[in-house]
């Protein structure tokens, strides 16, 4: 079968994922009038209920099945959702075996699989990032937290980032406050296996500071369509406390990221990046999200290399991921007010700019709506209220962790398990809706145990504002 090009909007579309992100990309995809029926596996209970959606009981790393199931509904464009299934092969077998793919290969995917990798790519191209070491030896990564720590010495200990090499859902990032922190954080990832294989290596980080900014780039490999920029929630409780989750909340467009911030982060990271992929042989097709620091521009420990400033920052690295964010996507897909389906078709078409794309105004807000004890263990199968009652106009509740019980009813099975989204005029009132469509008490939507933070977007609208719907 031929791939899907622009001329020939795609009719079936199969989403490969269960989670947040996956229902909002079948939800946008699903809006497409070319698109009779997108094929979700293994969806979740909100994909289910979808228009046009069907769900298919296939794992997101079952490669062989779903190149099954992409020939059993003669789909014309897969959109791989999560990373493990790029890390996985899915987008190579599924190209392979001739069906268009919007994803990056399993080599190019390794630009998030692999933080080691990851790095050295940023170093061998001059991406902006900070200073590291990866290592899998116990004894040089105690060294390299002692020296990054303290700038060799030459600076009060400030802490370090170490992170798990490989995959760990969102998770394998610890944020040291202290020499001993981070010493410890070595031991229990190579020591105690705090994150199982994923931590084999370790990649030892100078802690940056300043304002974080997601972008995403939807791209042919070399040319590409910006989304708007958003800012996530990585921490579980308000006030950014806590441990790192997948994600508590998002906004977009983030105030932040001027068109003058945005051009620098284009010239300096987002064409590099594609052009340096391209250069090693590893051309990526698909959503190239650059997780940024927006480190001051006077701060006197330089990253390597170092860059220009604009706006009074400079923009490193954090991370790449090679997938749409979550809850990111939530945000920024309502905002898109072109056709999704066609947009992604073109990109794995090969001409992304093939496509008509356009921003709807206005802005966009996420709460997520977390099981007790997240990002820990959690129990399954709280009931979920209130999903009928939380609609209203703007808002749209995106299932994450939710499946049917043998009984029918919409249960709990996850750890992240809704995002209540709400775009609107501007982002106050996006924040306003979304809140307000929370907690079954007041005519929204929860589940027992839930647990959320209050004060998304608060960085945004500043310390003393207090949206009507916050409760």
């Amino acid at each position: 079968m031929p791939p899907a090009s622009a001329a020939a909007p795609p009719a079936r579309v199969l989403v490969v994922g269960s989670g947040g992100r996956e229902h909002a990309l079948a939800w946008a995809i699903a809006r497409s009038p070319a698109v009779e029926r997108v094929v979700v596996a293994p969806g979740n209970g909100g994909t289910a209920d979808e228009a046009k959606c069907l769900n298919a009981d296939v794992g997101a790393t079952d490669v062989d099945g779903l190149v099954a199931l992409a020939a059993a509904h003669d789909v014309d464009l897969v959109v791989v959702g999560p990373e493990d299934s790029l890390a996985a092969g899915t987008a190579d077998a599924l190209a392979a075996a001739g069906r268009a793919v919007f994803g990056p290969t399993r080599a190019a995917a390794q630009i998030e699989s692999s933080k080691r990798w990851s790095r050295a790519f940023m170093a061998r191209h001059g991406i902006p990032h900070p200073r590291f070491v990866d290592t899998h030896d116990l004894d040089l990564a105690l060294e390299a937290v002692d020296d990054i720590a303290t700038g060799g010495g030459t600076h009060p200990d400030r802490g370090c980032v170490v992170k798990a090499d490989g995959l760990a859902a969102g998770k394998g990032v610890v944020v040291c406050d202290s020499v001993d922190d981070g010493r410890a954080a070595v031991r229990s990832i190579l020591l105690d296996g705090r994150f199982g294989a994923a931590g084999a290596s370790v990649v030892v980080e100078e802690r940056m500071t300043g304002p974080e900014l997601s972008v995403m780039a939807v791209t042919d490999g070399t040319r590409y369509r910006l989304l708007p920029p958003a800012q996530d929630h990585k921490r579980v409780g308000d006030g950014d406390r806590g441990p790192n989750t997948g994600g508590m909340g998002a906004y977009a467009p983030a105030p932040i990221a001027t068109p003058a911030l945005l051009a620098h982060v284009e010239a300096t990271i987002i064409a590099p990046t594609l052009a340096g992929l391209r250069a090693e042989g590893v051309p990526f097709v698909g959503c190239l999200y650059a997780g940024l620091m927006l480190t001051p521009a006077d701060d006197a420990t330089a990253g390597t290399p170092r860059t220009g400033a604009v706006d009074g920052v400079v923009p490193k690295v954090v991370e790449f991921n090679a997938r749409f964010g979550d809850p990111e996507t939530q945000v920024q897909l309502p905002l898109v007010a072109s056709d999704v389906a066609v947009l992604l078709a073109a990109a794995a078409a090969g001409d992304v700019t093939a496509a008509p794309f356009a921003l709807a105004p206005g802005a966009a807000a996420c709460v997520v709506l977390a099981a007790a004890g997240y990002p820990g263990p959690v129990a399954s199968g709280a009931l979920l209220a209130g999903l009928e009652a939380a609609a209203r106009p703007g808002v749209t509740v995106f299932h994450a962790g939710t499946a049917r019980a043998a009984d029918g009813a919409l249960v709990a099975r996850g750890g992240r398990v809704l995002g209540v989204t709400c775009a609107a005029a501007d982002l106050a009132a996006a924040v306003d809706g979304a809140y307000a469509a929370i907690g079954t008490e007041r005519g929204g939507v929860g589940f027992d145990g839930m647990h959320y933070r209050r004060d998304i977007a608060r960085r945004a609208l500043g310390p003393a504002a207090t949206p009507a719907g916050r409760p």
